[in-house]
């Protein structure tokens, strides 16, 4: 029904505002770019702690076992270097407060309780006590007391990693 006199408007049909653009994004997905970064970083260095620990581990046993190949026939040698890589390793591990100044029994206890089963104090590791001060080492069994140093070196380099 047209009135005389109105005017007839020409009505457009309503039009939907356009989507958002892709750029920039909303703060949600900064926020997850920023926690994936964080993450990505953090792996990133546990890797590489491990790595580096793996790679330690790998050459303080290589050097138990140059120790034990150099020292087939020198006993006295071997219970020496044994000793000392012990000593080296256990400062690596523990405090120097705690290893350093451990000497003769305590030192055999102090491997025991950190890995020895009482093998230090009451089997071949026994040799270490005073071995190393003795030029005349007879009885020694070579490959259990590299045996023994092996599995402590290895409990105790494992709890490092």
């Amino acid at each position: 029904m047209n009135l005389p006199g109105a005017q007839v408007l020409e009505l457009r049909d309503i039009h939907a505002a356009p989507p958002p653009g892709f750029w920039p994004p909303a703060p949600g997905w900064w926020i997850l770019v920023f926690l994936l970064a964080v993450l990505l970083v953090a792996g990133l260095r546990w890797l590489r702690r491990r790595y580096q620990a793996r790679r330690f581990r790998d050459r303080v046993m290589r050097e138990l076992e140059t120790i034990g190949d150099r020292h087939r026939d020198n006993l006295h040698g071997l219970v020496t270097e044994t000793g000392v890589w012990l000593r080296r390793v256990a400062l690596q591990r523990f405090p120097k407060e705690e290893v350093a100044s451990l000497t003769g029994s305590a030192w055999l206890d102090f491997l025991d309780a950190t890995g020895g089963a009482g093998e230090f104090r009451n089997g071949v590791g026994q040799v270490l006590e005073t071995g190393p001060y003795h030029g005349g080492i007879q009885n020694v069994a070579v490959d259990s007391l590299l045996a023994l140093a092996r599995r402590w070196g290895q409990a105790n380099l494992e709890k490092r990693s």
